[in-house]
């Protein structure tokens, strides 16, 4: 009697339901889009320059330390015992790390001192398309369908509106500059599908958490060897600029830990394509927050938006 009553609804995880994956994405989204112009802020209120690249590579440091000890602090106290990795969980880690956050960011920030923030922008969108590519092509998870060719052509045409409405900066292409932020898209990719390799024997909160501390520490080293500095600037409120800090730590524990239990229990590919929405927030948020209106159209934004919805749709919609 009791066997017949909707076993498969009661053993699906929130998370794997279409509601639970569109709530977790779009918050997921959110976060990071408010990261785009606290990112601005923050370097204000340290005295960081945009070319100081050690500096800023020591500032992200900080940002994903913190990040990594609030996801394993927090974690430790919901579960009443130290979140910390078994034996087997150490390898995953670092590799995700050293994707995720030390090779993307590196590549990202020394490619961004170099190359304007629309043209940017635009190449970390095609991130999106990178993780599906890499699903179907390299870890064979998936397979290519016309849904997901049309969804993802969508959302990047939403992210080519909404950023070339400005037309701040030039299109170009320097291996130096662009060439970097592009290959740190590829290192973003690789650990979304890792993370979804990992899952299956792993716990993908726990190696989001200790792959932010791993890779915030040897960011952090690496920027301070460099020269780098991290210090509220002369001028500045201290408490301001370190809950700034500390709010840019959430941000990334949050939203990680949030896309990765996500991909773990959804396909690669339907869960990418929210990834679209990160820098339709991004410019929003920014002329919200930066008062940066000048540089963005309400029509353009609504019209951006709805394309990536479309692409985010028509992804999802046999799933």
């Amino acid at each position: 009697m009791t066997s017949s009553a909707s076993p498969a609804t009661a053993r699906k995880p929130f998370l794997a339901t279409t509601p639970g994956m569109v709530l977790a994405c779009t918050v997921a989204c959110i976060l990071w889009g408010s990261a785009f112009p606290c990112v601005k802020i923050g370097y204000a209120m340290f005295g960081i320059d945009s070319a100081d690249v050690p500096s800023i590579i020591a500032f992200a440091g900080a940002r994903f330390l913190i990040s990594g000890v609030l996801v394993v602090v927090g974690m430790s106290i919901a579960r009443r015992r130290p979140f910390v990795p078994a034996r087997g969980d150490w390898a995953p880690a670092l590799k995700l790390s050293m994707f995720q956050t030390i090779l993307q960011y590196v590549l990202f920030y020394i490619g961004l001192s170099r190359c304007s923030g629309v043209t940017s922008s635009i190449i970390e969108a095609s991130n999106s398309f990178i993780i599906v590519l890499l699903a179907i092509y390299a870890f064979r998870t998936e397979r290519m369908t016309a849904a997901k060719a049309i969804g993802c052509a969508l959302g990047f045409g939403g992210v080519l509106l909404v950023n070339l409405d400005g037309g701040a900066g030039g299109l170009g292409f320097r291996l130096d500059g662009e060439g970097l932020v592009f290959l740190s898209t590829f290192a973003s990719a690789t650990s979304s599908n890792l993370c979804k390799r990992y899952s299956v024997d792993h716990d993908p909160v726990l190696l989001s958490g200790w792959q932010f501390v791993i890779g915030g520490v040897v960011m952090l080293a690496m920027g301070l060897a460099m020269g780098g500095r991290v210090a509220p600037a002369a001028g500045a409120d201290p408490a301001a600029a370190i809950a700034l800090l500390v709010y840019l730590g959430f941000i990334s524990a949050a939203a990680y830990s949030l896309w990765s239990a996500t991909i773990a229990a959804n396909d690669v590919s339907r869960v990418a394509v929210f990834g679209f929405i990160n820098p339709v927030f991004g410019v929003i948020l920014s002329a919200l927050l930066l008062g940066e209106t000048s540089v963005l159209s309400p029509a353009l934004a609504v019209a951006s938006l709805v394309l990536v919805s479309a692409g985010i749709i028509i992804v999802n919609r046999r799933a």
